[in-house]
């Protein structure tokens, strides 16, 4: 199973629910992109720490090891539609902003737990807004949802922060649960 077929699965398990869903479902770009969008080395560094915020380096590798800069940037780019893609950069520079604003320093130059709490407020709002019904996509909620997918179905996240048997295998339709046990990988 390659990383595309992966996605699907994921995508198919969460019902769709993913920005960018559609496209991974059935293969076709959107109709309405910006043109020429790219990401500069500084901003895939940038999208790297806030993964890196979101899935720490723990006993297994964080969100960076994954190369989740990258990953968020070609699925922005790939599956996005122009709205998605400039709500996306809009919320990237309104979190750089807010966060000097707020902090007084910048995200970059920031510890990891200031980092973490800021984007836990930002995630707060969020879902605040969600259960209130507002369904008008969230920057946050973007960068969290592509942050999972990405490191999940990563090769770093697939063979050590899941359980990974490499495939076709044997079956086993019963296995113990062990409390602590790691979720299998796609």
């Amino acid at each position: 199973m390659n990383r595309r077929e992966a996605l699907k699965s994921v995508v198919l398990m969460m019902g769709g629910t993913m920005v960018g869903a559609n496209v991974i479902l059935t293969g076709c770009a959107p109709e309405k992109q910006i043109e020429g969008l790219d990401f500069s080395e500084e901003e895939l560094a940038y999208m790297d720490e806030i993964g890196e915020a979101i899935i720490p380096e723990t006993d297994t590798p964080g969100a960076k090891a994954a190369g989740i800069g990258a990953f968020m940037a070609m699925m922005v780019k790939d599956t996005y539609t122009e709205e998605q893609q400039k709500t996306f950069i809009n919320g990237l520079n309104s979190l750089k902003a807010d966060f000097k604003s707020e902090t007084g320093k910048a995200f970059m130059d920031a510890s990891v737990d200031e980092r973490t709490a800021f984007l836990n407020q930002l995630n707060k709002a969020a879902m605040k807004k969600m259960s209130e019904g507002d369904s008008t996509p969230n920057y946050i909620l973007m960068i969290k949802d592509l942050t999972l997918l990405g490191y999940f179905t990563s090769e770093v996240g697939a063979t050590q922060a899941l359980r990974f048997i490499e495939t076709p295998g044997r079956y086993d339709p019963c296995i113990d649960y062990k409390k602590g046990d790691k979720a299998w990988a796609i």
